[in-house]
């Protein structure tokens, strides 16, 4: 059985016993979430689509952790201008794993 949840604006497919990264969640470490904004359903040949989610339908994680991603380098030049600029970026994420998914 897996699901597509939409979560940070991204969508993801899990199944139970996943362990994933989404974006910063307002919740401890050790704490159950809940998704309810699941997008489709399916169990072996049974798959439910939502317009635009599924009824009734949710999806339970436990946190693991929070913590910050790799650091992506931003860098704009232009030849010849005597102009450079450098940034850095991390973007911020929380690690859940999926305890179960409720039909």
């Amino acid at each position: 059985m897996y699901a597509v949840i939409k979560t940070g604006g991204k969508q993801y497919k899990v199944a139970e016993g996943d362990v994933l990264k989404v974006e910063k969640l307002a919740a401890e470490e050790g704490t159950a979430v809940e998704f309810s904004e699941v997008l489709l359903l399916a169990n072996g040949d049974n798959i439910t689509i939502g317009t635009p989610v599924v009824v009734g339908s949710k999806v339970t994680a436990t946190v693991q952790t929070q913590g910050r991603g790799d650091k992506i380098k931003i860098m704009k030049m232009r030849r010849r201008k005597h102009y450079r600029k450098q940034m850095g970026h991390r973007q911020y994420y929380t690690e859940v794993k999926i305890t179960g998914i409720v039909a």
